[in-house]
C-alpha cells in the first residue's frame, strides 16, 4: 500500500443529492390539483415556469441573500442624510425574478376568475426558496384595494405598483418602471391595538398632510411608499407616504435602526420617526382602520401562503433525504417509523395547501359573490391562525428527519425553521385571529351560514367528519365562554374545513387519513403517530414523486 493510500481516511457515500434544480410545481401534485380545483388551471404554464425558477436559480439566490444581510446607510460620506438600506445583488435578483413573474401583481394584471388563485400558487412557490423578499412583494400586492379608496391616488400609483420591471433606485416614483409598497401601523405603546397610535397627521393648505410621530415596526424601509395610520383631526386615518417627496427631496421619514430579527434575514424591518413627512390621505378621515383592513385581509392570506410554502418545502426536503439516505441496512424511507413521520408531514402539508387555495378562491370571488366574501372574511382568520401555528412544529420535525444535517445552515432547514414563527406573529398574532373569528360570527350572521354550507355540503361522506362538524356546532352553542375557548373553536373550524375540502377533492386515501387522524382521535400529539393501518407509502409518494 502506497503512502498516499495509507492516508485516505474515508470516502464520501450515503449522502443524498442536493434537493435543487427541481421544478417545485411539477413535483407538487397537491398544489397542482388545488390550483385546478379552485379555478386557476388556466395559469398552470405561469406556475410551471416559475416552479422551475423557484427550485433552481431562486433557491441558490436565497442562500446568498440571507448570508449577506441588508445594511443601513443613514448618511453619505459628506454627511447628507440617506436613510437607505443596502442589499446584496442576490436580493435584487430575487426581487427582479419575482416581479417579472407577477408574484406581486399577477392577480391585478390578469382580470379573470381565478387570478388570485394563480397568484397564490406563485407566492407559495416563491416562499419555498426565499422568504424575506415576500414581505415587500406581499405588501405591494395587498396595497391595491386600500389605495382604491382614493381614486386619484390609485390612478397615479397603480400602473407602477403593477409594473413587472423591478427598479431598486431611490428616485421619484413617477420616474420608475415599477414601485413597491410597504406598511407602517405598529407603534411602541400599542402593538396590535392600533387605535392607541399617537402619530399625528396635520392637514396642509395644499391638501396634503404632514406626519409627526413614529412607527416601531416599519416594513419595509426600501419600499417606494408606505401605507401608514395616523391621527388626523377626524380620527384615525390611512395615508400614503412616499420615500421621495413630490419636490424630489427625500421625504422626512428617518430610519432609527434595523430590527435584529430571529429570521427573515434577507429582509429589512425598521423603526422610523416622522419629522413632518409628506403624505396623501387614503379614504376618509376617521376611517383609517377600515381602509387598511382591505390591505390586511390580503396580507393575512399571504401569511397562510408563506407558512404553507415553508411546510411544503420542509416536507419535500425530508422525503428526498430519507429516500436517499440509508441506515441499519435500508433506506430511511423504508423504516416503518420514519415512514409514519413522513406520511404525517405530507398529510399536514397537503391539508394546508388545500385550505390556503380554497381561501384564495374565496378572496378571488369576493367582489362578485357575497357568500364567498363572507367565507373569505371568516376563513382567512381561521387559516391564518391554524396553518401558521402548525408550521414551526412541522419544520422542526422535518429537521429531525435529516438528523444533524438538518441543523446545519447548508441544508436550508435552519432558515425554514427561523422563518416558521414569523407568519403567526405578523399581521396579528393567534389571539387576534381568534377574536376576529368571533367578531365575524357575531357581527355578520352570513359568515356562520356560509361556514355551515361549506361543511354540510359533504355531510355523510365520512363519519368522522360528521362527528367533527357536530362537535364544532356544539362548541359554538355555549356563548358564555366563547372568547375563553376561542382557540379550541378556531382549531376545530380549521380541521373541519380542511377535512371538508379534502373529502370534496376526491382522494379517499388522503381524506380518510386526515379525518381519522385529525378528527377521529386516531393520532397522538406529535407527528408520526398515524394509525398502523394508514396507507403511508401512497401519502409519501403523492407528496413527492421519486426523482430520476
Amino acid at each position: 500500500m502506497s503512502l498516499a493510500e495509507q492516508f485516505v481516511t474515508h470516502s464520501v457515500d450515503n449522502q443524498p443529492r442536493p434537493f435543487i434544480d427541481v421544478n417545485l410545481y411539477d413535483t407538487d401534485l397537491a398544489l397542482r390539483e388545488a390550483v385546478a380545483r379552485e379555478g386557476g388551471d388556466w395559469g398552470s404554464q405561469a406556475l410551471q415556469d416559475y416552479g422551475a425558477i423557484a427550485g433552481g436559480e431562486l433557491m441558490r439566490l436565497g442562500f446568498e441573500a440571507n448570508e449577506h444581510k441588508p445594511r443601513l446607510k443613514l448618511f453619505d460620506r459628506y454627511g447628507h442624510r440617506l436613510d437607505e438600506v443596502e442589499f446584496h445583488p442576490a436580493y435584487h435578483r430575487v426581487m427582479a425574478l419575482a416581479m417579472a413573474h407577477g408574484v406581486h401583481a399577477f392577480a391585478w394584471n390578469n382580470a379573470r376568475d381565478g387570478s388570485h388563485v394563480v397568484r397564490a400558487g406563485l407566492a407559495l412557490l416563491h416562499n419555498q426558496a426565499e422568504q424575506g423578499s415576500s414581505c415587500p412583494l406581499t405588501m405591494t400586492y395587498a396595497a391595491v384595494p386600500a389605495l382604491r379608496h382614493q381614486p386619484e391616488v390609485a390612478a397615479d400609483w397603480l400602473p407602477r405598483i403593477t409594473g413587472t420591471v423591478y427598479d431598486p433606485r431611490v428616485a421619484p416614483a413617477a420616474s420608475k418602471t415599477a414601485c413597491t409598497i410597504g406598511m407602517g401601523m405598529t407603534e411602541k405603546q400599542g402593538g396590535s391595538d392600533v387605535r392607541t397610535n399617537t402619530t399625528r397627521a396635520v392637514a396642509q393648505a395644499d391638501g396634503h398632510y404632514a406626519l409627526i410621530g413614529h412607527k416601531w415596526f416599519f416594513s419595509a424601509p426600501m419600499c417606494d411608499a408606505w401605507l401608514v395610520l395616523a391621527q388626523a383631526e377626524g380620527g384615525m386615518t390611512c395615508f400614503l407616504a412616499p420615500k421621495v417627496a413630490p419636490d424630489g427631496s427625500l421625504n422626512a421619514i428617518r430610519i432609527q435602526r434595523l430590527k435584529d430579527k430571529l429570521g427573515n434575514w434577507s429582509n429589512a424591518s425598521s423603526e422610523v420617526e416622522f419629522e413632518g413627512a409628506w403624505a396623501q390621505r387614503i379614504g376618509d378621515e376617521g376611517r383609517g382602520v377600515a381602509t387598511i383592513l382591505d390591505m390586511v385581509r390580503l396580507t393575512r392570506l399571504d401569511c397562510m401562503i408563506g407558512s404553507t410554502g415553508l411546510m411544503r418545502q420542509a416536507t419535500a426536503q425530508a422525503i428526498h433525504h430519507c429516500r436517499e439516505r440509508h441506515a441499519f441496512g435500508k433506506a430511511l424511507v423504508d423504516q416503518p417509523l420514519m415512514r409514519n413521520v413522513l406520511a404525517d408531514l405530507a398529510l399536514e402539508s397537503e391539508a394546508a395547501t388545500a385550505l390556503t387555495l380554497r381561501v384564495a378562491r374565496a378572496v378571488d370571488a369576493a367582489n362578485r359573490d357575497p357568500a364567498e366574501a363572507a367565507l373569505a372574511r371568516l376563513a382567512t382568520a381561521v387559516g391564518k391562525y391554524w396553518i401558521c401555528k402548525r408550521a414551526p412544529a412541522l419544520v422542526n420535525e422535518a429537521q429531525e428527519c435529516l438528523g444533524g444535517a438538518g441543523y446545519v445552515e447548508e441544508s436550508l432547514l435552519p432558515r425554514l425553521y427561523r422563518e416558521a414563527p414569523l407568519n403567526s406573529i405578523w399581521e396579528g398574532s393567534g389571539n387576534i385571529q381568534c377574536l376576529d373569528v368571533l367578531r365575524a360570527l357575531s357581527r355578520d350572521p352570513e359568515t356562520r351560514e356560509v361556514l355551515s354550507a361549506e361543511l354540510l355540503a359533504v355531510r355523510g361522506e365520512h363519519p368522522m367528519l360528521d362527528q367533527g362538524i357536530q362537535a364544532l356546532h356544539r362548541a359554538l352553542e355555549d356563548v358564555t365562554t366563547l372568547e375563553l375557548r376561542s382557540r379550541a373553536i378556531v382549531e376545530q373550524m380549521a380541521l373541519t374545513l380542511q377535512a371538508a375540502i379534502l373529502v370534496r377533492a376526491g382522494n379517499d386515501i388522503v381524506s380518510d387519513a386526515f379525518c381519522r387522524s385529525r378528527l377521529g382521535g386516531q393520532h397522538g400529539l406529535a407527528f408520526g403517530t398515524l394509525a398502523a393501518d394508514t396507507p403511508l407509502q401512497p401519502l409519501i409518494d403523492r407528496a413527492l414523486p421519486p426523482l430520476a
